[in-house]
């Protein structure tokens, strides 16, 4: 399994977002805290559905926060289906009560926010592998503000392609940058004056003409936006003909994708498929924690 949290720096500003995190939670006095005190506690943390595991780093950060002590008893990635009516332990914390209690609903809160992302990540990957697609299922930029990092890193452990992560990692060049320019071939030459060889750029296309200007011009990634699956499939297979030989570029499908239809576009032609039904509105996985008394 992949060890997706060395991507994470170790003096990272997603810690302070973290910290940030447990003020907004207690932004003066923790009256909790103050019931249950400094007494040592140990509790147990229960993933209480079926889904994948993720999360993993950004719980365990918040937890040393709070200066506590975890024992992680399932590997991030893994997917698990409790039994109805059961759970799974899914971690052993240890340290005073009112720290556990602190940490609970920020992990919790990551950790099921993740774990939703996650597994809406696998099971959209697994219908198009399924059917035999094997190109890329990737989210998009339709991030919540503030969860992008969380949102981006639970999408890779679902097995999904992160797609550009910000507005300076690809150029994309939407229908509103080309009305803006005056031409897609306008857009791209200005773009390329400025992104240089390191840094692709990609053209919405709406059109198999769009898309035959947008390819002449030197664009890296063609976006077929918004195509219907049968249109789509010729559109694809039309471009990929006519320039064979001639120009390098990829074919990237979006708009309207999620697991109810993506079996309509797949094909062979297309590269990448991206949709934001992966991370946007998905459903979470339910988790808890529990403080473990002697004798239960």
């Amino acid at each position: 399994m992949p060890q997706f949290e060395h991507l994470l720096p170790t003096n990272g500003d997603w810690k302070l977002d973290i910290t940030r995190w447990l003020q907004e939670d207690v932004p003066s006095f923790d009256f909790g805290g103050f019931v249950v005190g400094s007494a040592a506690k140990s509790a147990t943390l229960w993933m209480k559905e079926q889904g994948v595991l993720s999360g993993i780093p950004f719980a365990q950060e918040v937890f040393d926060q709070c200066k506590l002590r975890v024992e992680w008893l399932v590997s991030e990635g893994s997917e698990l289906s409790p039994k109805k009516g059961e759970k799974i332990a899914i971690a052993k914390i240890h340290g005073e009560a009112r720290n556990i209690l602190l940490a609970e609903r920020t992990a919790l809160n990551l950790l099921s926010r993740s774990s939703g992302i996650a597994t809406a990540s696998r099971n959209l990957i697994n219908v198009a592998r399924e059917v035999g697609y094997g190109g890329v299922i990737a989210g998009t930029r339709k991030t919540t503000p503030g969860l992008r990092r969380l949102e981006k890193y639970s999408m890779l452990v679902g097995g999904c392609d992160t797609h550009r992560y910000d507005l300076s990692s690809m150029v994309m060049l939407k229908d509103n940058h080309i009305w803006s320019t005056g031409s897609i071939t306008r857009a791209v030459e200005d773009a390329r004056s400025v992104c240089g060889f390191a840094v692709k750029i990609e053209v919405e296309c709406q059109s198999e003409a769009e898309a035959d200007e947008a390819i002449l011009a030197g664009a890296d990634v063609i976006m077929l936006d918004n195509f219907s699956g049968q249109t789509l499939q010729t559109a694809a297979l039309n471009l990929k003909q006519r320039w064979a030989g001639k120009k390098s570029f990829l074919l990237e499908c979006s708009g309207g994708l999620k697991l109810s239809n993506i079996r309509e576009y797949l094909c062979h032609d297309i590269d990448i498929y991206s949709t934001s039904s992966i991370h946007q509105g998905t459903s979470v996985v339910d988790f808890s924690l529990k403080i473990n008394v002697e004798g239960q």
